[in-house]
């Protein structure tokens, strides 16, 4: 009898090592909830890390572009907006710039007239268009 005892413990021991179809079952939606929220959510982090640090660089090369628009004169000639391309490495940056006019009434009697340059730099992530827009006050005379 003993050895007939000893077979129904390692039965019993064989049967409870297991998991059931309900657990699997479980652990499988539970798998199929999760990790396609996860997937996202790294997804939508990468591409905020993306737009954030080409938005860094746009300004960046917006900001020497205006520099070099008001110190080389380059906007006395027209004011109609210029356009261009810039490489940054591999990717490349769109920019317009545009020149107007600026009346900052002071005291009703007085007018005083600059111009506002204005500089835009646009770039896709993803397949979908971002800008950065800086602009800058100059008097009349300053632009060469």
């Amino acid at each position: 009898m003993r050895v007939n005892s000893g077979l129904r413990l390692q039965d019993l021991r064989r049967r409870c090592a297991g998991f059931t179809l309900a657990e699997v079952l479980a652990a499988l939606l539970f798998m199929a909830i999760v990790i396609p929220v996860s997937v996202q959510g790294v997804l939508v982090a990468s591409r905020a890390s993306t737009v954030a640090q080409r938005k860094t660089v746009a300004t960046r090369i917006a900001e020497r572009l205006l520099n070099e628009m008001i110190v080389t004169g380059q906007t006395r000639t027209s004011s109609a907006a210029q356009t261009g391309v810039v490489e940054e490495g591999d990717l490349q940056y769109r920019y317009r710039s545009k020149l107007d006019f600026w009346t900052q009434y002071s005291t009703g009697l007085q007018t005083v007239t600059m111009q506002i340059l204005t500089v835009e730099v646009s770039f896709a992530v993803q397949g979908q268009d971002y800008s950065v827009q800086l602009s800058t006050l100059v008097a009349p005379g300053t632009l060469l």
